[in-house]
């Protein structure tokens, strides 16, 4: 699997590079989701999160949280006792703080700065993992997915949701052109800093193990009864995982 990196002529590590770009762009991120994804990035999110309705979990661990979009929907949908929202962004962690604050929900929900591939948490401690459009930029894929793995309770469900490549005639090709010509574009007229982020986006999906190949990945990683699920026209896939 290709390594993707925002930046190929910097000497940092990619996540390095990441935690930096985020930051760049946290303070319009939200609106910048919603402009170029014409909102259909809300409605993703609550699909992944039905997968974990029947499980009830009570504990749930938001890896990759940024701004904190998921955990709040989980909160909306799921009400669960707490949830705890990791990101290497401090910028998109701000972000997120803000939103939980108004929305009165600080004793809920919990966002703290951390790695996704050294969880600073014990063993079978999580009843639920989520991941929204964060496993791309995992430095390591499977050092990510194996320490998940570890911090997800027995029976525990892992819900990634993630971005992929379409197949079909004509949406691949639109989708290609729209993610490497118009995204970047546009990005960078709303917001200066965006450049490399949208640049990086198109790049990062594309290299991305999607599919079958990413659920062997999971397997690999102590995963099973794995389902695949495409949505619209394969822009987007769920993944649900159990430990």
């Amino acid at each position: 699997m290709k390594e993707v990196k925002p930046d190929y002529t910097s000497d940092k590590s990619k996540k390095i590079q990441v935690e930096e770009m985020f930051d760049s762009v946290a303070p319009r991120y939200d609106f910048l989701n919603r402009f170029l994804s014409l909102r259909i990035d809300t409605l993703w999110r609550k699909k992944a999160i039905s997968y974990l309705i029947e499980s009830k979990p009570q504990l749930i661990l938001d890896v990759a949280t940024g701004t904190a979009d998921l955990a709040l929907e989980i909160n909306k949908q799921l009400n669960p006792e707490k949830i705890i929202g990791l990101d290497l962004s401090e910028q998109m962690l701000v972000v997120g703080r803000k939103k939980i604050s108004k929305a009165n929900l600080d004793s809920k929900i919990e966002l703290v700065k951390g790695d996704s591939e050294n969880l600073n948490f014990e063993q079978n401690y999580f009843d639920a993992v989520t991941v929204s459009f964060g496993v791309r930029n995992f430095e390591n894929l499977d050092k990510g997915l194996s320490e998940i793995n570890r911090v997800l309770k027995v029976g525990g469900k892992l819900v990634v949701l993630e971005f992929s490549n379409p197949k079909a005639f004509p949406i691949k090709q639109l989708f290609g052109f729209y993610f490497k010509f118009i995204l970047p574009n546009i990005s960078v007229l709303i917001n200066k800093n965006s450049g490399n982020a949208y640049k990086y986006l198109p790049e990062s999906v594309k290299y991305f193990p999607e599919g079958n190949d990413f659920a062997n990945h999971l397997r690999n990683c102590g995963f099973n009864n794995i389902i695949v699920k495409p949505l619209t026209f394969g822009t987007c896939t769920i993944y649900v995982a159990q430990k």
